[in-house]
């Protein structure tokens, strides 16, 4: 059997580990994170041209996993649909108002202001937000900005409600629509919305020094994934645990340092070294096949050759036959449920 036939049958096979990223006590997936979501993404009929934009990968694999919390802020401020489009007027001093495209006199920014001030307070607990793109209340980046004449500008404009979102929340996870469609940037936003969920939980649970440290310690492999020099700035701060009197503080600084370095897309080189680094903790039990073989399996994914699946699996097989500690406690092995499948496709 050739090292990719073996690999391809072991990726059937699920090794069930003692603990994981749900370990010892932390009951994050006995409930599921909140996501709140723009409501025409969910197929809820409330676009302004009485349509939707249903995304298939969210509401029929990721709804499994998650509960929705749905928003159409435009609906939300008493707009019906259909509706006349609205667009973002940049005004001369540089503050973008939302007005109807057909009649720019028409201003509907501080009813938008007065529901996001109403919204937000609620969403404390949730885990991401999904929101549609280009949409002048949703969009996350890149909405046409309009002048006051109505001429077109730059794609330089933010939706109101998510710009008023990420400012209340700037830890928070919040990705479009069409930027899920990239696999890396699907597998890392799921992969962030579990981490917060998890911390959330911790949290909840009544927050505690040993917590903190223990949650930090289960993710030192994948913030290692991300980033090798921001793993070890955030490990410094949690090192300094024990100088912070005020330990609720300490946990908003530790959540928003997290969620930051998660946010940066994890590299292929920096999953072969976290590969190479796990594999030396097997090099004592196995033969000096088996130590080739895995090698070969990482270099085939360094090469990209394999998905990532690949030697996370094989691993996953050693670590079932030769538990260690450590490695068990490693969020790195399931950030996120694995039944998304999402590291065939993600490098």
């Amino acid at each position: 059997m050739t090292v990719n036939e073996r690999v391809k049958k072991q990726q059937h096979y699920r090794p069930v580990l003692c603990v994981n990223n749900t370990l010892k006590g932390d009951d994050a997936m006995k409930t599921p994170p909140i996501i709140g979501i723009s409501g025409c993404l969910t197929g809820a009929s409330v676009r302004f041209d009485g349509g939707h934009k249903r995304m298939p990968f969210v509401m029929d694999e990721l709804a499994s996993w998650v509960t929705f919390k749905p928003i159409c802020p435009e609906m939300a401020i008493g707009l019906p649909s259909p509706r006349p489009p609205l667009r973002l007027i940049q005004m001369a001093d540089g503050e973008a108002r939302m007005r109807f495209t057909r009649a720019p006199n028409d201003d509907v920014t501080e009813k938008m202001s007065q529901f996001t001030m109403t919204c937000l307070p609620g969403l404390e607990d949730i885990a991401g937000f999904i929101v549609c793109a280009k949409s002048p209340s949703c969009g996350m980046e890149r909405v046409r900005l309009y002048d006051e004449k109505g001429n077109r500008g730059r794609k330089e404009g933010v939706g109101l409600f998510t710009r008023a979102l990420m400012a209340t929340y700037p830890w928070l996870p919040v990705e479009e629509d069409g930027r899920l469609n990239d696999p890396q940037l699907r597998e890392n936003f799921v992969s962030r919305i579990f981490a917060l969920h998890a911390l959330n939980t911790l949290r909840r649970q009544g927050l505690t020094r040993q917590g903190l440290m223990d949650f930090h310690r289960r993710y030192k492999l994948q913030l290692l994934s991300h980033t090798q020099s921001g793993q070890r700035e955030i490990g410094r701060f949690i090192a300094s645990l024990h100088e912070w009197d005020n330990l609720d503080a300490c946990f908003v600084a530790y959540r928003e340092k997290l969620m930051a370095l998660l946010r940066k897309v994890s590299s292929r080189k920096n999953h072969t070294n976290v590969l190479m680094h796990i594999q030396g903790y097997f090099r004592p039990y196995l033969s000096q096949r088996q130590r080739g073989e895995l090698r070969e399996v990482i270099l085939h994914y360094h090469a990209g050759v394999l998905p990532l699946l690949a030697p996370i699996t094989l691993l996953k097989h050693y670590l079932a036959e030769y538990p260690d500690n450590y490695l068990l406690t490693q969020n790195y092995f399931d950030p996120y449920p694995q039944d998304l499948a999402l590291r065939l496709t993600a490098c």
